[in-house]
């Protein structure tokens, strides 16, 4: 499975992407602990590790993924944290339009005659 990492997650993980090895049956929810357990900073004990993980939204094949999901082999699950300064609505709400405008892109490139990005003000 490829994970791609966004923000914070990025430098606490490592790196923008990394291939993962799962047991067959894993879902979303059992690779977030996995990486939860891995980042973890318990010894500043500010909790701000805490809020990210609780925060954070997970695509799987760019499509919103609950932690129920079960993962298969080749998936690609982004792990996007709350943007800086700004709410986790904020934060889902910008997600959101990135993977509304990575679809769309994928469309276009297959002959799509237009694209249209509704949401996005910037």
């Amino acid at each position: 499975m490829r994970l791609l990492t966004f923000g914070v997650l990025r430098d606490r993980i490592g790196g923008p992407e990394e291939t993962v090895e799962l047991r067959d049956g894993a879902t979303v929810g059992e690779l977030i602990e996995i990486l939860r357990g891995r980042t973890s900073n318990d010894s500043t004990g500010n909790g701000a590790d805490e809020g990210i993980w609780r925060s954070l939204a997970v695509a799987v094949n760019r499509e919103y993924a609950q932690p129920s999901m079960v993962l298969r082999e080749g998936d690609e699950v982004a792990l996007l944290p709350p943007v800086s300064g700004g709410s986790f609505a904020e934060g889902e709400k910008l997600a959101r339009t990135v993977l509304r405008v990575r679809r769309k892109a994928r469309f276009a490139r297959k002959g799509s005659a237009s694209m249209r990005v509704d949401g996005y003000a910037g």
